[in-house]
């Protein structure tokens, strides 16, 4: 016998029908079934890279450097303004009669600066001027001593007795204007009283 190798198997023997078996085709189930492994793992590599996707999209964005930060809010000037009594003065020099002053002390505790645009006082028998004259500006961390002065107009309607008489005042800064009432408290009302007393029992005689 020449030739190299094995001898092939005869035709009709069981080694022949053993390898014709081997190299037939795979069933078409079987290939319908790799090919829906094939397609899922492909399915499931789209899905990955999309979910990736929106992930990178929806990530938290960092602030740049350049980002622009809020500034603080300017505060009401009611919020940041307060009124202090000091004590009772006589009326100034060319104040017309039955007047009489008191002084108060007008403080800005934070925010831009406050103008105090008007005074007055709640009493129609009354009228009010102040010194320095208002419109007038306080500025942030600042007090600033005011002279209040009253006139007497008509005695029957200015209180007697009167018990916590307040004080009306404008207030106007870079953010909004406001009336703000002060009770500048018991020694006011003792000293406003006693005034009133004093003004009305003159202008009787």
């Amino acid at each position: 016998m020449s030739g190299i190798g094995p001898p092939e198997p005869g035709e009709g023997t069981r080694a022949w029908e053993s390898r014709r078996e081997e190299d037939a085709p795979a069933p078409l189930a079987a290939r319908y079934a790799r090919r829906r492994r094939i397609a899922a793992a492909l399915a499931a590599a789209a899905v990955l890279l999309s979910g990736g996707g929106y992930l990178y999209a929806t990530r938290p964005q960092q602030p740049t450097a350049h980002a622009r930060r809020p500034y603080p809010q300017v505060p009401y000037p009611a919020q940041v303004v307060d009124l202090t009594y000091l004590d009772a003065r006589p009326a100034p020099a060319g104040a017309p009669p039955h007047s009489f002053s008191f002084a108060v002390l007008v403080s800005v505790a934070s925010g831009p600066p406050v103008t105090v645009t008007r005074v007055i006082q709640p009493y129609a028998g009354l009228s009010v001027t102040t010194d320095p004259p208002a419109p007038f500006r306080i500025r942030v961390d600042s007090a600033r001593k005011i002279t209040i002065t009253m006139h007497v107009t008509e005695c029957g309607k200015a209180p007697r007795n009167a018990g916590l008489p307040f004080l009306d005042v404008t207030l106007r800064n870079t953010r909004a204007i406001q009336e703000q009432s002060f009770i500048p408290g018991p020694h006011y009302a003792q000293d406003l009283s006693h005034a009133l007393e004093v003004a009305c029992s003159n202008r009787n005689r």
